[in-house]
Order: C-alpha cells, then sequence, then structure tokens
C-alpha cells in the first residue's frame, strides 16, 4: 500500500482544514488508518484512527471534538477534517495503514502500523 497525504497548509487560528490521504492497491478497504503528527522539536503523536469499515472511530484527548477521521473505501481515500485549529497543532501530519491483528487494542501506536505517507505540514497562526 502508497500512501499520499495531501490538503496542508498555512492557516489562521480557528480555522479548519481538511486533510485527504489516498492509498493504492486495491486492498485498502481491509486496513485501519490512522493519523499521526510530529511538531519540531518533538516526538510523532497519535492524532486519530478509524477501523477497516469505518464503524469505529478513536482520537487523541487533545483533538475530541475539533477533528473528524472519516474515510471513503471506494475513493481508497482517508480524510482528516480539523476544525478550530489552535497554533499547538501545528506539524507534520501522517497517514498510516496497519493490517487487521493487534490494531484494535493498540491503535494509537506507531508499531502497530505497516505503511506510511510522507507528511503533509500543517501550520497554525496565532
Amino acid at each position: 500500500v502508497q500512501l499520499q497525504a495531501s490538503g496542508g497548509g498555512l492557516v489562521q487560528a480557528g480555522a479548519s482544514l481538511r486533510l485527504s490521504c489516498a492509498a493504492s492497491g486495491r486492498t485498502f478497504s481491509s486496513y485501519a488508518m490512522g493519523w499521526f503528527r510530529q511538531a519540531p522539536g518533538k516526538e510523532r503523536e497519535f492524532v486519530a484512527a478509524i477501523s477497516w469499515s469505518g464503524r469505529n472511530t478513536y482520537y487523541a484527548d487533545f483533538v475530541k471534538g475539533r477533528f473528524t477521521i472519516s474515510r471513503d473505501n471506494a475513493k481508497n481515500t482517508v480524510y482528516l477534517e480539523m476544525n478550530s485549529l489552535k497554533p499547538e497543532d501545528t506539524a507534520a501530519y501522517y497517514c498510516a495503514a496497519a493490517s487487521p491483528g493487534t490494531w484494535y487494542r493498540n491503535y494509537d501506536a506507531e508499531e502497530e502500523y505497516d505503511y506510511w505517507g510522507q507528511g503533509t505540514l500543517v501550520t497554525v497562526s496565532s
């Protein structure tokens, strides 16, 4: 699976952005998907994840109520809708795909994800 993230940009605090992650391959619907982010000088951290069917979603506490993860298996794409952006949301955002298995117990762990896209940069000015 190859992943291509897009949709980042420079916005003001309070604005919204929608990130997209397009996947190649015909087996996209069998992968759980996640978004992680890495701010300058910090470690990469979990943001949100979604099960293969889209039925189950999970979020980091710091984005609950502001971000929404979704997927369109017909389009091989996962989305991250980001609202009420804050300067502390500034980071490179990465999408990742996880094979079935232990993902449900460790959806927020980088090691659960087998494939990673390149980052898309989100910069939020105050």
